[in-house]
């Protein structure tokens, strides 16, 4: 059954609401706990039970942290590594351009200088050099280095790793998908190797990077010595975990609980100054990692110098720090604005191809490789289908494709390069990248299309938004937004609560720059609430609302502190909205 009725809102969702387990589940454990009824209905909906309240609530890495040792060549990787440190050999960090490749280097960049050694980093450029390791980039380094360590990428660098054996040793330490063969490399530490079990699948390359320091530090408390404090690393991998959307289960929720709680100290120079150059007046949420600080540090590799992310994330110095804060912060301007044209074209594109099939894509001359992967994000979430956005130079085409739950999308580009139709592609399930020639294009699209399908793709409308229940103006409190807080943090695969503000009156509306929309919203008795309805008008429900003419509509969302000036107001970040049934 539709909550309130809503079989079809504007973006066209059903709304559903909490059944009747768990609201049995939720009553349960207020009774159990004693905790208010709005944080124990979250918990229900999470499925948590009143045993599990205490540690959910608190997760610790001491509970939570798998050994590292439990993933293969683990041990080889942080003997070898050490084996560097202490012989003083020259080590070569090779890094992907995005945020968990510039936050695993920046892990290791500051672990090393923690222990008196510098490392070299290289990060490739997006559009000279493509993703991940390259033989003439891997040649070089051999031949100034005794060690290379690749983080975030290598795991199908089968040609660029050879290239550099003999000369020097490789380690990779990755979680994108694995192909049938590995690498001749020293090690391949990836929980996403074929011939692991999967149990640790959900980890980000900065969570891999993390637990071979961590087992480096075993090794070294075995042989007598000490390492540098990982508790102070946390900030790192909770902003990768959080920016490559690794489902927030197991021991990412320590991660990036533990982490917030070290980025709130502001003891990074690097994220101490990016947070500024936000205008961040608070300490970080999971959100603001995922949408405020992720997007600048990834505009370097994107549309700037490619390893400007890695190298303020890495930097101690809070005068160079600020420098390239502020270079990000510009480059991330000029990134939205790209993104804005590409984006326009490309869901043009997609729509006279039409929007109700199992794959949504499109592709054109010229579009800028740095941006096709937010576009295609931004199809995805307009039409609920795996996406892919192509940007062509010359015969060449270099892509990037983001899935919906339950469609493993880095596993069928895999199989379409193995079938011939890609240059090259890989990824994990939620994302991936292709490079394919002009020639290949449609009968590529169409094999991809055939394959998601088969994974359930496309299949039904738009999906169910779910909702966790009914608010009124009056009852949104700084309090209870940071009650529901403590059920987190939320992200991916585990949704934040999401309320519906039924019957409510626009007071107030205006457009927030090009994209975004204020409103102040009100249950007509007096009570109001500050609304934001951000990319606005990517869809239909900006101007619904931008146009309401009096109307009266439920409004979904979830809520969220502004900081302003010193003060903290509620506001509801909007998902959604229905036009509310009057009766005379």
């Amino acid at each position: 059954m539709s909550y309130l009725g809503v079989e079809s809102s504007l973006t066209g969702r059903r709304w559903v609401g909490p059944g009747p387990e768990e609201t049995r589940q939720a009553e349960s454990l207020v009774q159990r706990t004693g905790r208010a009824h709005a944080l124990c209905a979250v918990l229900a909906r999470l499925g948590v039970t009143a045993e599990d309240v205490d540690d959910y609530l608190a997760p610790t890495l001491r509970a939570l942290l798998p050994d590292p040792r439990s993933l293969k060549d683990m041990e080889t990787a942080a003997a070898r590594f050490l084996q560097a440190v202490s012989r003083r050999e020259r080590i070569a960090i090779f890094a992907d351009y995005d945020v968990d490749g510039g936050t695993s280097a920046a892990l290791l960049i500051d672990w090393l200088r923690q222990m008196g050694q510098r490392a070299t980093l290289y990060v490739p450029d997006r559009i000279d050099e493509g993703y991940g390791p390259n033989v003439p980039a891997m040649r070089k380094l051999a031949e100034a280095h005794d060690l290379i360590i690749c983080v975030d990428c290598g795991t199908l660098s089968h040609d660029p790793i050879a290239a550099a054996k003999g000369v020097a040793e490789v380690i990779v330490l990755d979680h994108h998908l694995g192909g049938e063969t590995l690498p001749d490399a020293l090690a391949v530490v990836n929980p996403n190797r074929q011939d692991e079990d999967g149990a640790l699948a959900h980890l980000c390359a900065a969570a891999v990077v993390f637990l071979m320091l961590v087992e480096s530090g075993r090794q070294l408390r075995d042989a007598g010595t000490k390492g540098p404090d990982l508790m102070a690393a946390l900030d790192l991998v909770a902003l990768a975990t959080v920016a490559d959307v690794a489902p927030l289960k197991g021991v990412n929720r320590a991660f990036v609980h533990q982490g917030l709680r070290s980025m709130a100290r502001r003891a990074r120079p690097g994220l101490v100054a990016l947070s500024d150059v936000a205008r961040l007046e608070r300490a970080p949420a999971a959100y603001h990692l995922g949408y405020v600080l992720g997007p600048r540090v990834n505009a370097g590799g994107r549309i700037g110098k490619a390893d400007l992310g890695a190298r303020l994330l890495a930097c101690d110095n809070p005068v160079e720090a600020q420098a390239m804060a502020e270079q990000l912060d510009l480059l991330n301007t000029e990134r939205r604005e790209i993104e804005g044209a590409v984006r326009e074209a490309a869901l043009a594109q997609a729509e006279a191809r039409g929007l109700d099939m199992p794959l949504v894509w499109a592709a054109k001359e010229g579009w800028h490789p740095g941006v096709v992967g937010i576009v295609a994000s931004r199809l995805k979430e307009q039409t609920g289908r795996p996406s892919i956005v192509i940007g062509f130079d010359g015969d060449e085409g270099k892509g990037s494709g983001r899935s919906v739950p339950g469609v493993d999308l880095g596993a069928a580009i895999q199989r379409l390069a193995a079938e011939g139709l890609l240059v090259k592609g890989g990824g994990h399930k939620m994302a991936a990248g292709l490079t394919v020639m002009r020639d290949q294009l449609e009968p590529a699209m169409a094999r991809l299309s055939e394959l998601l399908e088969r994974q359930g793709a496309g299949q039904g409308g738009a999906a169910d938004l779910r909702v966790d229940g009914l608010l009124m103006p009056g009852a949104a409190s700084v309090e209870l937004v940071e009650l529901l807080e403590s059920a987190g943090p939320f992200g991916a695969a585990v949704p934040g609560p999401r309320f519906v503000l039924p019957d409510m009156q626009i007071r107030y509306v205006k457009r927030v720059g090009s994209a975004h929309l204020k409103l102040t919203v009100s249950d007509g008795i007096g009570a109001s609430l500050d609304a934001i309805l951000f990319s606005a008008f990517d869809g239909p429900l900006g101007p619904a609302l931008e146009s309401h003419r009096g109307a009266r509509f439920h409004l979904a969302g979830k809520l969220d502190i502004n900081f302003w000036q010193g003060r903290s107001t509620v506001q509801l970040r909007l998902d959604d909205a229905a036009p509310a049934a009057r009766t005379a």
